[in-house]
């Protein structure tokens, strides 16, 4: 039988001699926290390497990502899916062992964690997912949803200004559930922190309203007795601060900068190997200890008593068990298509003159009876955004409910809204100022990095917004989002759009959707149902030129729309014909097939985009012989018609342009 410390000793010696034989990564946090991950994995962590993802699983988060090989080696040791080969070829091309661990990549890999701080703000959306399924769920006898998530972190995700976000939020929400361990040995990449880092974190925690406890991170009683007590408080989340030494074992650079984000070096690697007691070869593992760790006979029994009880429940339950399965698979209810279709056709009839921001409320309002997945909320700004509706029970720190406000936390808005995605059963969707999507770019990109479906409502969104001036005016932010790869954006132009818009959102799987919505009022513009359908591909032609032969297309979004077909009519009168071509999501268009590419914007044909935000993003469409009636500086305060019509945004403007590029 194996040692603790030989358990964790082999964390020590995978991670050492992968970041050697790479060259690269950061062996000094894996070899200080082997000895907590070994407590918690071994005797904590409810888990099964056999079936990665069980729905009530513990979910386990490396927030200090660098870290990557601690992962790598639990993963392996445990008996997950993830071979020898993998580990050998950390940090190579097609590795399953990447440089940072990467959702998707290996099993039991919970979130992408490269961005210091990300980890510990997705697990505060873990934890507050599984607190309202529970709620949602559980029945007397019957708790099907009861698991706890856990986090590991460092100094550099405590400087991280996302950590205050989510930390202080998850304090308020008394999250008993999320249990996270500071990595506490006084380095990061440049050397000793005492230089920039001094805060008393014990003391900011408890200010959060967590529970702290201190222990020395390499006395396994200690750590575990600490995880237990963690445990029993059911009405706070725990820190447990880990005092380590980074790279534990090496005796010329453990407690030095030295281990932190470079390899040992063959000598140092040696030497660690004889400090430690360590005599197998690089990448070879004992029996005893392979024995030690494998956590599959363990899960499985841990599994199979949970089918047990979710049998129970469904023989009592049946309507509830259906809907928990089916939301945590990720399926839409069964009447989705017929639903959505009528919603989109009374949406047209209705015939309104709306913002789309108040557009979207109607349809979040239409929508959310049909979806109790649905998770609303927004940084502050509620009564702006408009995502609340009367179907939506506010969450607070004593009571669930489906609405959330985060408080003014854009950024740990959207990385809570990733975790609560990744753990399944929740569709959440966040808003905020469109002009702050530049705060919460990270983690929209790192929905879009994982492929997972969040919901981004970003209102006010252009010098439309008006009188709050330049700081509140996006000019490049939409463009910004449609250049994130697998970033879904749309910009709808009336209720319609906005209500078909919603609807790809929801219905697509892999992947983020921003929502960009106006303040000022938008006109409704008619269509066929050939045309309300092919709103779904992006772009479509919404006015047609008059005659066989267009002389030019404008392309508009948004508000911008509307002008375009004013400025078509205008131009018709002087006998130049063009057609109008509404594109409320670029990104969608480009994924359609040439021919139908081409049916909208005829090769050829002259071609000018309006859009009131920057001008290069339309070269892509309309060519260096084509035009764009855009905006290229700041905003102006002032009422929201009269900065749009100062920046051009007017129908002789469009006119002229039209007319030059001909």
């Amino acid at each position: 039988m194996s040692s603790r410390r030989e358990l964790a000793n082999a964390i020590r010696a995978l991670s050492m001699d992968a970041v050697q034989k790479a060259k690269s990564g950061h062996p000094g946090a894996p070899m200080g926290m082997a000895d907590i991950a070994e407590v918690l994995w071994n005797d904590h962590l409810k888990h099964n390497p056999s079936s990665p993802e069980w729905s009530d699983r513990d979910r386990f988060v490396l927030s200090n990502g660098h870290g990557s090989m601690l992962i790598y080696s639990l993963l392996h040791l445990s008996g997950y899916d993830l071979p020898m080969e993998q580990l050998s070829s950390f940090r190579q091309l097609h590795s399953k062992c990447a440089g940072h661990p990467e959702y998707g990549y290996a099993p039991g890999i919970e979130t992408t964690t490269g961005p210091l701080g990300q980890g510990i703000s997705n697990g505060v959306g873990f934890a507050m997912a599984e607190k309202l399924m529970a709620e949602q769920f559980n029945k007397p006898g019957h708790k099907i949803v009861d698991h706890n998530t856990y986090v590991f972190l460092g100094d550099g995700c405590l400087m991280e200004g996302i950590s205050h976000e989510a930390c202080s939020l998850a304090g308020t929400w008394g999250l008993g559930n999320l249990i996270a361990f500071w990595d506490d040995n006084n380095i990061s990449i440049d050397g000793h922190i005492d230089g920039w880092y001094t805060d008393d974190t014990v003391k900011r925690f408890e200010a959060y309203n967590w529970h702290v406890v201190s222990v020395d991170g390499h006395d396994a009683d200690a750590i575990s007795a600490a995880i237990t007590e963690a445990k029993s408080v059911t009405d706070k989340p725990s820190l447990i601060c880990c005092k380590t030494i980074i790279g534990f074992g090496s005796p010329n650079k453990s407690g030095t900068h030295g281990c932190h984000g470079a390899a040992l070096g063959d000598e140092e690697v040696a030497l660690t190997r004889k400090e430690l007691g360590w005599d197998s070869a690089p990448f070879e593992i004992p029996d005893e200890v392979y024995a030690g760790w494998d956590a599959k006979a363990k899960g499985a029994r841990v599994e199979d008593a949970w089918n047990d009880k979710f049998a129970a429940y469904a023989a009592e339950y049946p309507a509830e068990a259906a809907e928990f399965t089916r939301r945590m698979a990720g399926d839409l209810p069964a009447n989705w298509k017929e639903v959505t279709d009528a919603f989109i056709a009374e949406t047209n009839s209705k015939q309104e003159n709306l913002a789309s921001r108040q557009a979207s409320q109607k349809t979040i309002a239409g929508l959310a009876s049909t979806l109790p997945e649905f998770l609303g909320g927004s940084a502050d700004l509620t009564g702006s955004n408009l995502t609340s509706c009367a179907d939506f029970k506010h969450v607070s720190g004593k009571e669930m409910g489906n609405y959330i406000s985060y408080g003014v936390r854009e950024f740990g808005m959207y990385a809570i809204m990733n975790g609560m995605a990744l753990h399944g059963g929740l569709m959440p969707f966040g808003g905020t100022f469109h002009m702050f999507s530049d705060y919460a770019k990270s983690a929209l990109r790192m929905s879009a990095l994982m492929g997972i479906r969040t919901i981004a409502v970003l209102t006010h969104d252009s010098i439309g917004q008006g009188e709050d001036g330049p700081t509140h005016q996006p000019i490049e932010n939409t463009s910004a989002m449609r250049f994130i790869p697998n970033m879904d954006v749309w910009r709808p132009a009336d209720s319609t759009e906005t209500a078909v818009s919603w609807v790809m959102a929801i219905e697509r799987m892999d992947g983020p959707t921003s929502l960009i919505l106006s303040r000022q009022g938008l006109p409704f513009i008619g269509r066929t149902d050939e045309q309300i359908a092919a709103i779904r591909k992006g772009a479509y032609v919404i006015s047609e030129a008059q005659g066989s032969v267009a002389a030019a297309i404008i392309i508009a979004t948004g508000s911008e729309v509307d002008l375009a077909i004013k400025a078509q009519a205008e131009l018709a009168t002087k006998g130049t014909h063009v057609r109008v071509v509404s594109m409320p999501s670029t990104n969608v268009f480009d994924r359609q097939d040439q021919d139908y590419k081409d049916s909208i914007l005829t090769p050829g044909v002259k071609r000018i985009a309006v859009e009131a935000g920057v001008t290069d993003f339309w070269r892509k469409y309309v060519g260096l012989e084509g035009d764009v009636v855009g905006i290229d500086t700041f905003g102006e305060s002032a009422p929201g018609g009269d900065v749009m019509k100062h920046f051009g945004f007017t129908v002789e403007n469009v006119v002229n342009h039209v007319e030059s590029s001909l």
